[in-house]
């Protein structure tokens, strides 16, 4: 009897699909739901989803609807929570935990769990206890973790449990979680999607030009071309190794850098700890000879979570860092980052670090810093910096300018002012749109008001083509009205 082309295409698929290499690397690819409908195709196709340890390594329930937690206030004192009524002695984790825990049971139930070596659940309900069992529990076999910008998360909780998962007194080959994925930005939403999604403004509302959908389009046009051009420059993709500037979600708690320090070289992170001399006990305290009542520049700071990329090409002076930069392959794995996003096709840490390099080259030098490192030598705007030896930083640079002249006039007197301002180099805070500026950048995106001549606005930051500053801007309008 003749097969009939379905037949054979289906028979050609299969016989595709059966081979180990092939689905290990089409898998990843493949949602949770159409990997499930492919296997209702047939009892062949069902037993090679179910069966294949390759086809749940990755596994991703970010965008799974039925691991979404319904917004249900916990003390409603009736509402139903899928077409239930809630127990008195639920817990709030337990409430918030609930859909992935339904999930990571179908999956047991099936004997997946134990095939997942990567977990993403980004942007998910995943309270601290849920993550305690994933890392603890015998039934996961999670290698790399990703939990970035995940709700109903305790940070508290979360450290706590990690340091316990290394104790020293921990049983033999565990954890088995050697990546943790969580001060990053999850993997951005493709534009279509973003645009689609957006709400309409409501009728008789006007409609800035700016929120319109073509210059929406036009600023995400904008920000791919300028994201190419980085990339070619830098000769990588990953923000870690460009000029970026902040690199993590929000500022990392000041503990997360003891549990950095409890987890090195067992559990690695998408961020590392600051290398910076200052954190250096031994280096830190240094007596420059003078009694000017300033703290001296390279005075003790405790440790921190880098959260700064300075690029490759180092300070804007020396083109050189102290503490010398990281490389990839040679510098020890703790001094380098997870990078995203979390990789496809192994579990592997030294897979999660490697840099991708647009031209196939050496690598390129890992530069990382925390803002108290920074504070004061760093412009916010062109990411420019110098490192301690080439700019020692000023104990002013939080003050405006006017300020900043009525303490040098009135401690170092009129001369050494003079030669203050012929510096060209160093980072001041003027305009709190912009942030920390350096003397480059600073006049050219920086404006004086017309009618005071004091304030001052940023011109870029505020998008305005006014030329006053908001004071001045809020008096006219107010005097207008009356």
């Amino acid at each position: 009897m003749a097969l009939s082309s379905d037949d054979t295409m289906h028979s050609a698929l299969l016989h595709l699909l059966s081979n180990t290499l092939v689905s290990r690397q089409i898998a990843p690819y493949l949602p949770v739901s159409a990997l499930y409908a492919l296997a209702a195709t047939s009892t062949s196709f069902h037993h090679l989803v179910h069966h294949s340890p390759e086809v749940f390594r990755y596994l991703d329930l970010s965008t799974v609807k039925s691991a979404i937690v319904p917004y249900v206030p916990l003390d409603s004192g009736g509402n139903n929570w899928r077409s239930e009524r809630m127990d008195e002695a639920l817990t709030e984790d337990e409430f918030y935990s609930g859909p992935l825990r339904g999930i990571f049971s179908k999956l047991g139930r099936s004997n997946l769990l134990r095939n997942v070596h990567t977990l993403v659940l980004d942007g998910l309900s995943v309270p601290a206890d849920l993550v305690r069992e994933i890392i603890v529990e015998d039934r996961f076999n999670v290698r790399i973790l990703s939990i970035r910008e995940v709700k109903n998360l305790n940070e508290k909780k979360l450290m706590q449990y990690l340091k316990y998962a290394v104790r020293l007194t921990r049983p033999e080959n565990t954890p088995r979680l050697k990546g943790l994925y969580y001060f990053g930005l999850r993997d951005s939403v493709p534009a279509e999607h973003t645009l689609t999604k957006k709400k309409k403004p409501p009728p008789g509302v006007p409609q800035s030009v700016t929120s319109s959908r073509g210059a929406q389009i036009g600023a995400q046009w904008n920000q791919r071309s300028s994201e190419a051009l980085t990339t070619v420059l830098t000769r990588t993709e990953d923000k870690w190794y460009q000029s970026s500037g902040r690199v993590t979600l929000k500022r990392p708690h000041p503990d997360w850098a003891e549990t950095l320090q409890a987890c090195e070289g067992i559990i690695f992170f998408d961020a590392v700890l600051c290398r910076g001399p200052r954190h250096d006990i031994q280096t830190a305290y240094v007596n420059d000879g003078q009694n000017t009542g300033v703290p001296h520049p390279l005075s003790y700071l405790r440790p921190a979570v880098a959260n700064v990329a300075l690029g490759p090409s180092g300070c804007s002076r020396c083109h050189s860092v102290q503490e010398g930069a990281a490389y990839f392959g040679q510098s020890p794995a703790a001094q380098l980052p997870l990078l995203s996003p979390p990789p496809l096709h192994s579990a592997s840490i030294r897979a999660a670090q490697m840099p991708s390099i647009t031209d196939g080259s050496s690598v390129l030098p890992l530069i990382v810093r925390c803002e108290d490192c920074l504070r004061g030598r760093w412009c916010e705007r062109c990411n420019k910096w110098w490192d301690e030896p080439c700019y020692a930083g000023s104990a002013v640079a939080s003050r405006t300018e006017l300020q900043q002249t009525e303490y040098l006039e009135q401690v170092n007197g009129a001369l050494e002012f003079k030669q203050q301002k012929e510096i060209k180099i160093g980072v001041k805070r003027e305009c709190f749109g912009c942030g920390y500026t350096c003397a480059e950048c600073h006049e050219l995106y920086i404006r004086k008001c017309r009618k005071c001549r004091s304030n001052e606005y940023c011109v870029v930051e505020n998008g305005r083509l006014s030329d006053l500053c908001d004071w001045c801007n809020y008096t006219s309008r107010r005097s207008r009205r009356y």
